[in-house]
């Protein structure tokens, strides 16, 4: 099985080569990581809520991934996954030094500076490089954005509700703090937005790269005062279509520089929404902090005019696992050879060729624990003795449950019993998965060390 996993990875990276454009010019890309924001929440996937009229364009004029995945439901190992193409538990970056969910102000573990990033691939191929917002992958020096791969950094190093007594919550530029505590600035988004356009018109002379993971809508709700009471869904709606009229300003700036038809862009979240009251994840079951379908997969526009097909939809599995190889063979680099990839090139998928998964199994962790697989329409939630949460007391024991996402996308109804090799099948994958990642008390063959650091080293004050 593990053999005949890592020849499908090699194979689907060889057959999508021919699909690549070869370019005078290598193309800029835009990766857009909200956060929090849920399945629903924007007019592509749905929401009757939130007016998104520039995503729904940019929907129109490109692809929506109906079966995108984060590969955890909560901040900092989905991150960690996006900017690696590996699993958390492959990074060592699924718990926190205290075997918290995610990092904290003034933490001693980070991202390894020795994992090769997307930022690390793409400078190698003459791009610029710059990451606008939440970065919440470790706060010392060695783990920060400028150390991955980022030429420049602007933003807040973790989530925008850790301000603590010892460790604000501070704005950085690169490594320096420009702002003390800007726990409940209702300007962020707007300031991302505008680093964005300043960083988007100075890279004329080179392709670029540019990483935005939006603060929003993270609690606390801080949309800006333009957009108070503009949606029907209170300060939650609000923010969300600040969020759109930000991507409109940044598409707005590919256009007036005339590289609109050499930019793909790509919007998407880190997990689903925590607000059920206000934030959708419908139809899907969950929210953020689970594995069920709510929690971990994401809405996902991507577009790019004249590559992408415009006003198409895929229900292929996708993950923000393959946005690393995808992204690698784009610009005429390769993933690293020295270490596994979980991540596929999905770019068959983006440029309408591909008809049939490129990816055979996915694998849905919470924290340290395997908790389901999923193969094609099939969902296995495996056994456990207890089930973990992001917070609070586990769940306790949890039996077999099978689902077919195709005619059950809510996960109602347990239909293991009636296929007993499917359930055989999906439990060997978790077999795999068990001895390459680990799982609860399982160290995984195939896992590296995280980053550490004996001495944590906050970015603090305006003065330090």
């Amino acid at each position: 099985m593990e053999k005949r996993l890592f020849i499908l990875t090699i194979f689907c990276s060889l057959i999508a080569m021919p699909y690549i454009y070869a370019e005078e010019r290598k193309p800029n890309i835009i990766l857009v990581f909200c956060d929090d924001l849920g399945y629903a929440d924007i007019g592509p996937f749905g929401s009757k809520t939130h007016a998104t009229p520039v995503l729904d364009q940019m929907a129109r004029e490109g692809m929506c991934l109906t079966d995108f995945y984060s590969t955890c439901p909560v901040c900092t190992p989905s991150r960690a996954s996006l900017l690696t193409g590996c699993y958390p538990r492959r990074v060592n970056m699924h718990v926190d030094e205290k075997n918290l969910c995610v990092l904290f102000p003034a933490a001693r573990k980070g991202l390894n500076p020795n994992e090769i990033t997307i930022a690390e691939i793409l400078k190698e191929q003459g791009y610029r490089t710059m990451c606008i917002g939440k970065w919440h992958l470790g706060d010392h020096p060695d783990f920060m954005p400028t150390n991955q791969g980022f030429d420049s950094y602007y933003g807040i190093p973790y989530s925008n509700d850790m301000n603590r007594k010892n460790v604000p919550l501070p704005l950085v530029r690169d490594l320096e703090v420009i702002r003390d505590s800007v726990q409940r600035d209702d300007t962020i988004t707007e300031q991302y937005t505008n680093e964005a356009v300043s960083f988007i018109k100075g890279s004329s002379d080179k392709p670029f790269f540019l990483y935005l993971p939006h603060t929003a809508v993270h609690l606390p709700l801080v949309p800006g005062k333009k957009f108070k009471n503009t949606s029907q869904d209170g300060a939650y709606g609000d923010w969300v279509q600040e969020i759109d009229w930000s991507m409109g300003e940044i598409i707005k700036t590919l256009k007036s520089e005339g590289i609109d038809e050499n930019t793909l862009v790509l919007f998407t979240s880190d997990n689903g929404s925590a607000r059920e009251k206000q934030g959708s994840n419908l139809p899907l079951r969950g929210r953020k902090g689970r594995t069920d379908e709510g929690g971990m997969r994401v809405p996902c526009v991507v577009r790019w005019p004249g590559k992408i097909p415009a006003g198409t939809r895929t229900n292929l599995i996708t993950s923000t696992l393959d946005l690393l190889p995808t992204f690698a063979a784009i610009s005429g680099g390769s993933t690293p050879n020295d270490r596994v990839i979980d991540g596929v090139n999905i770019w068959p998928i983006l440029s309408g060729k591909a008809k049939l998964n490129v990816r055979e199994v996915f694998f849905y962790y919470q924290m340290d624990q395997l908790q389901a697989v999923r193969s094609g329409n099939w969902k296995l939630f495996v056994e456990m003795e207890s089930k973990k949460r992001n917070w609070g007391k586990p769940e306790g024991k949890k039996g077999l449950a099978l689902y077919n996402l195709a005619n059950d996308i809510h996960e109602d109804n347990n239909v293991a019993s009636d296929n007993p090799k499917v359930v055989k099948s999906l439990q060997n994958w978790a077999d795999v998965a068990r001895k390459d990642l680990g799982d609860v008390g399982i160290e995984g063959k195939g896992q590296r060390k995280a980053g550490w650091v004996e001495k944590a080293s906050p970015r603090l004050l305006k003065d330090n």
